[in-house]
């Protein structure tokens, strides 16, 4: 069984690389589910990793439809990334009806070849997810990321398998959205996957020792005074718990 962590700090990417994660999805600013992350810190993993680093391409937060400014962003980003060594991309992009964006999603599918594409947690808000499935393989995407339309894996796991059934082998479904090390096995019993995606974040105390009162950076109260991170064992456990799962699973095919 793979895992693949969401980081979106050199910190956490190098942690989870030690702690065995597979993948990495490489991002910004995981507070808005993850934007598109800067040359500089594309470049700096790149360097200190071996595995593979999937490069998040989204422009902003917000919602999924992409004005045809932002599309030409996506697609230069996505150049950019390449040069600075990512293996593959992680986007998705909806139509004004909340459908898949077929032609624009092949579009850069087709850019990033032969890089593998995954399309992202946007088919989670889809009117009707079986179908958006039929139309992301349609587009030549490799993965698709899903909690199954639900808030998180564990509320979402009966569509996750019906996925998983549907798409039968031809694109892979792997399985995120609040993954936890306590909902992992269930999640992996209950819809058959075998791909799972995880940011696996703690909120960590700044080191800093004086706090300005009453002064905020942004809309989110004393953000300025946690950091989140992903730690080294953390990963280790998670993955621990993969091996575990795939032994009981040869086991019981062997009986």
């Amino acid at each position: 069984m793979l895992l693949e962590v969401c980081a979106d700090s050199v910190a956490s990417a190098v942690a989870a690389e030690r702690g065995g994660a597979h993948r990495i999805e490489l991002c910004s600013d995981l507070l808005e589910g993850g934007i598109t992350p800067g040359p500089g810190l594309i470049s700096v993993i790149r360097s200190r990793l071996r595995i593979d680093i999937f490069v998040m391409i989204r422009p902003r937060g917000g919602d999924f439809l992409y004005s045809a400014d932002e599309f030409e962003v996506m697609q230069h980003d996505m150049d950019e990334a390449r040069r600075l060594g990512a293996n593959g991309f992680v986007f998705g992009m909806l139509n004004e009806h909340g459908s898949i964006d077929i032609e624009r999603t092949r579009e850069l599918v087709q850019r990033a070849h032969p890089l593998p594409v995954t399309f992202h947690r946007a088919i989670d808000m889809t009117p009707d997810p079986l179908t958006a499935l039929e139309e992301v393989i349609s587009t030549g995407a490799r993965r698709i990321l899903s909690s199954g339309g639900a808030p998180n894996v564990m509320r979402g796991c009966e569509l996750l398998r019906e996925l998983h059934l549907a798409a039968s082998n031809r694109i892979a479904i792997m399985a995120g959205g609040g993954l936890t090390l306590k909902t992992v096995k269930h999640v992996a019993e209950a819809s058959g996957i075998t791909e799972f995606h995880a940011s696996l974040r703690r909120p960590l105390p700044t080191p800093t020792d004086f706090h300005k009162q009453g002064v905020s950076m942004g809309e989110v109260r004393d953000r300025e005074y946690v950091r989140y991170a992903t730690l080294e064992e953390d990963v280790r456990a998670m993955v621990e718990a993969l091996k575990q799962l795939s032994q009981e699973k040869l086991a019981k095919s062997m009986r």
